[in-house]
């Protein structure tokens, strides 16, 4: 098979092309999280889950930069990585709530 810069960018190493896959441990305590902190939008509760979904989602990105399947995850990674940072950084997160 020729190796061409689409399948650099978007296949695995068994050849299958990889744009999403089930979502592992960091990004089910993202969701989760995220999803709680509707339900527990102040107070304590809601603290701890921000850091929780925070501190998932940069694991997950983290994770995705350094070990994903292709360039396509790595790139995603780098830019959810950056975003994560940025929402920290502003003091807004994606769910519109003050995370500072």
């Amino acid at each position: 098979m020729k190796n061409t810069l689409f399948d650099k960018i978007f296949r695995d190493s068994n050849g299958k092309i990889v744009l999403a896959q089930m979502p592992n441990p960091p990004l089910i305590v993202w969701i989760a999280s995220s999803l709680l902190k509707l339900i527990f939008p102040t107070g304590g509760i809601s603290t701890v889950l921000d850091w929780l979904a925070f501190g998932s989602l940069f694991t997950w990105a983290w994770l995705e930069l350094f070990q994903g399947v292709n360039y396509f995850r790595r790139v995603l990674g780098f830019v959810v990585l950056i975003g994560v940072i940025a929402s920290r950084t502003v003091g807004i997160d994606a769910l519109g709530y003050n995370a500072l």
